[in-house]
């Protein structure tokens, strides 16, 4: 049958296809006249499926359903759903995106987006977890335990405290960092009108200058060569000069403090800090990550790092002037929220005395860089 489709009792319409050609041929009919015919393709949905798909969330909080969760709950339901990907700490597994951080980085060729560094709205947060997480088991997780996530990842971002508790009645007082990073699609005012212009196509430039010839375009010109050697030479002797020095400067009161550290302690304590390489560097090229390197840890200013951004807590320890030493580290490592009320970390803390002894053995081996 062309031009057309089988209906029941054995009539025949014209199908949706047929198009203009059709339509020159005969008077188009009235839109009324075509209500409730459906062509055989499909029917109307039903109210349940239709709420089956309606499930987004927008910014002013339309579509949330009722419901809350708190950050400590949140880091249990993180934990077991999210952390084989994402990380304990939103630092995230292998090449799966990070969760926490990435503040600043939004102006580097690789920025890091996240929730703290980069999304305007909270409500997407919420809007992907529950629709399309865990990875594998989609739309699994209670919406209260959409909550509780989603108050995790802003206390991983240091967007709130640990005693925080996100509900539908106060999720849109919560205001993410770059909300105002973002305008609205403006092509139609200013791209469109600029690629509509007549285009040039002679005398469109004043003049063409050859500035470099392929056979050089690959190589740094002799001038600049020289001049980058020759400051390279200059540069040289100075750390030459301070290396000396430190060789005939004495050995300082901590150095052979550490030198005494019984080297058994000090093998423990390495197999015990496995436990903290997620987070923390230490050693030659240590850098932080989720937490701050621990080199020269031992007598440094509590929160000292400049370019580290830590917790609230560790902040005012730095105003007050403390100091980590053996007790106060300790005491830390033993129970880290109990120590520093508030701290972004959420190791629950060594076992033993033993392990902490060996760890601050360990770590003291290594010097500021």
């Amino acid at each position: 049958m062309h031009a057309g489709m089988a209906f029941e009792g054995g009539t025949s319409r014209p199908a949706l296809f047929v198009g203009a050609a059709w339509a020159e041929s005969h008077e188009s009919p009235m839109i009324g006249e075509l209500e409730g015919i459906t062509f055989d393709l499909g029917r109307e949905a039903l109210p349940e499926e239709v709420a089956a798909w309606n499930i987004d969330i927008r910014p002013d909080g339309q579509g949330l359903p009722v419901g809350s969760g708190d950050v400590w709950t949140g880091e249990e339901v993180y934990i077991e759903n999210c952390a084989m990907c994402h990380g304990d700490f939103g630092e995230a597994v292998g090449r799966w995106p990070v969760l926490a951080g990435g503040w600043d980085t939004l102006t580097h060729e690789d920025p890091v987006k996240t929730p703290g560094s980069y999304w305007p709205y909270l409500s997407t947060v919420w809007d992907y977890v529950h629709r399309a997480m865990p990875y594998g088991q989609a739309q699994s997780l209670t919406d209260d335990e959409v909550y509780a996530i989603t108050a995790y990842l802003l206390y991983l971002n240091n967007l709130v405290d640990d005693d925080f508790e996100l509900s539908n009645e106060n999720f849109t007082e919560v205001r993410l960092p770059n909300e105002d990073g973002f305008f609205m699609d403006d092509r139609e005012e200013g791209e469109i009108p600029a690629f509509s212009e007549e285009p040039c196509m002679e005398n469109c430039k004043d003049s063409v200058e050859i500035t470099m010839r392929a056979t050089i375009l690959d190589v740094t010109p002799e001038e600049e060569e020289a001049e980058v050697t020759e400051a390279a030479a200059e540069t040289s002797d100075e750390p030459a000069t301070e290396e000396a020095a430190a060789e005939e400067a004495p050995a300082e009161e901590g150095a052979t403090e550490m030198a005494a550290v019984d080297p058994a302690l000090v093998e423990e304590g390495e197999g015990v800090f496995r436990k903290c390489r997620a987070c923390h560097q230490v050693g030659e090229g240590a850098v932080n990550r989720t937490g701050p390197h621990l080199n020269g840890v031992l007598g440094r200013t509590i929160g000292g790092l400049d370019d580290f951004r830590y917790s609230g807590v560790f902040e005012e320890a730095k105003a007050a002037g403390e100091v980590w030493g053996p007790e106060n580290l300790g005491a830390y490592l033993a129970d880290p929220r109990g120590a520093m009320p508030g701290t972004k970390m959420s190791f629950a803390g060594l076992r033993s005395e033993d392990e902490i002894a060996v760890m601050i053995a360990y770590l003291s081996t290594f010097e500021a860089q």
